[in-house]
């Protein structure tokens, strides 16, 4: 909730900007089959594991899943999709029928997604469905820097979490309290200008 507040405030253009490594990375959704075709192509992308870590990971992908070919060319990119409690845009989607992928530039977690991806990938599954007026049964979270494509089902744990992030963010109209631990701040690009400091080692020993 803090780390919305403060981006709330950031002007649109500071909001809206991405990082370089992050547009390099999120292309590599769109050049899987190029990547696996090509050695050159593959030295020279900006992955976080080897090639044929890449190749193997990848090829694996496209083995599983019936929407690869959608996902090498979806019929829409970078749509913008507008629901009944939430907006934003979805990297691909897949057809007519309800699905999307998310493409996600960090490391990925052993299985699944970390949580705050799962509400932003629930997020975008309720707003497609508001769109369309059909159920989503699954969207797609693709960590293209390691190689990994995962499909996620839209489940009613997932769904709450994504009502409660709802709730808590409808809920901020000023800075939120302040966090017990400092190592929660170490990610935060508002570490640095957050107005309220958070509890030293000896404020929590009461000392």
């Amino acid at each position: 909730p803090r780390k919305l507040y403060y981006r709330k405030r950031q002007p649109p253009d500071e909001r809206d900007q991405i990082p370089d490594i992050v547009e390099e990375r999120r292309a590599l959704a769109f050049e899987y089959e190029q990547l696996l075709a090509g050695d050159s192509a593959l030295d020279a992308a900006p992955i976080e594991i080897t090639p044929t870590q890449f190749r193997s990971r990848v090829g694996g992908a496209k083995a599983r899943l019936d929407s690869w070919e959608k996902l090498c060319d979806p019929p829409e990119r970078d749509a913008f999709l507008g629901g009944r409690e939430c907006h934003g845009i979805a990297h691909k989607l897949l057809g007519e029928t309800p699905a999307l992928s998310l493409v996600f530039t960090g490391k990925p977690p052993e299985c699944g997604v970390w949580e705050p991806q799962s509400v932003r990938l629930m997020a975008a599954a309720k707003a497609l469905s508001w769109e369309r007026e059909q159920a989503v049964e699954s969207v797609v979270a693709e960590y293209p820097a390691y190689g990994i494509v995962r499909e996620i089902e839209v489940t009613g744990r997932r769904v709450a979490a994504y009502r409660d992030a709802v709730r808590s963010a409808s809920s901020v109209d000023g800075p939120p309290a302040r966090v017990d631990n400092r190592a929660k701040c170490g990610g935060c690009e508002f570490r640095e200008e957050c107005g309220v400091k958070t509890r030293s080692l000896r404020s929590l020993l009461g000392v």
